[in-house]
């Protein structure tokens, strides 16, 4: 199509999408007092009329005029687009799929089918972990002071966990798409697994919001497992190509086993001589002879 056709394609997408997403938030919008509870359930909050002191719960809190509002209407929409998740997934496929050829399209099927369980495994872990990881927080909480949050920020960091944690299970997903391109083999990445295991860590360690050890292990111990896993299936992987081509791991400038042997020359056969030159085309040269042995005459 030409240009401005694409646009109008993309336009279109997007407006479904949105329309979607809003329609998705207007439903949100009725069931805000509970989606509100749902993100308050992590934290450990203190009785109605009682404020404690130290880290044993913590209260919950508004200090603008406006949070009330601002907050729920980002649940809303959060819980909008994840609700309209399988509407504007498809629109973004839908625009994208033209342009595939039938092999990628069966890739496409297979990365995409892996990749929403994976984030929703990730998500599910992070609001397990959550909780306790909020309350080793506020165990640090002095015997002389009061917790008091505010939901906006419990909400940001609910989102910094959720998305965390699930695109970090994307990693395996996306090592095994590296694979299949043939950027890289099983047995490299089989290679790297101690820099890998100990840059996993330290990525735990750095990414997630608490600060307790708990929720770096509890985000470095299932991708390591889905490391391996992603390992296994690069090797399996690169065993089937080798199978079907056995110069198929061969990099673009490395040649491949050549078969060098010279092969036997045959009998010298005759061929008919050229009549290129003047005096073969009248014959004179020769006598009027047409034929030399071995194509050969005295010009030659």
């Amino acid at each position: 199509m030409p240009l401005a056709d694409h646009l109008r394609e993309l336009r279109n997408r997007l407006a479904k999408a949105m329309l979607a997403v809003t329609i998705a938030s207007v439903v949100a919008a009725f069931y805000s007092q509970d989606l509100m509870r749902i993100l308050a359930s992590p934290v450990t909050t203190c009785d109605k009329g009682v404020l404690e002191t130290g880290g044993k719960c913590a209260t919950i809190v508004y200090t603008d005029l406006l949070s009330p509002f601002t907050t729920t209407v980002k649940v809303v929409m959060m819980a909008g687009i994840i609700a309209a998740c399988p509407v504007w997934l498809y629109q973004l496929w839908a625009f994208v799929a033209p342009g595939l050829h039938k092999n990628e399209k069966k890739y496409t099927y297979f990365f995409a089918s892996a990749a929403v369980p994976l984030f929703a495994a990730g998500a599910y872990l992070a609001f397990v972990i959550m909780p306790v990881s909020m309350k080793v927080l506020l165990s640090i909480t002095p015997d002389t002071a009061a917790n008091f949050l505010e939901v906006d920020k419990i909400l940001d960091f609910a989102v910094r966990m959720v998305l965390i944690f699930g695109f970090s299970f994307e990693l395996p997903l996306l090592l095994i798409m590296l694979n299949v391109a043939g950027v890289v083999t099983g047995r490299r990445m089989a290679g790297w697994w101690r820099g890998v295991v100990m840059a996993i860590f330290v990525f735990g360690a750095v990414a997630t919001p608490s600060t307790d050890p708990l929720g770096m292990i509890a985000l470095a111990g299932p991708i390591i497992v889905l490391y391996f896993i992603a390992v296994g299936i690069a090797l399996l992987n690169d065993k089937r190509r080798r199978r079907n081509d056995p110069d198929a791991e061969l990099d673009d400038d490395e040649a491949s086993e050549l078969d060098l042997t010279p092969d036997g020359i045959g009998a010298i056969e005759s061929v008919p001589a050229s009549r290129a030159l003047p005096e073969q085309a009248t014959g004179e040269a020769d006598g009027g002879r047409s034929n030399r042995l071995n194509g050969y005459d005295d010009v030659t």
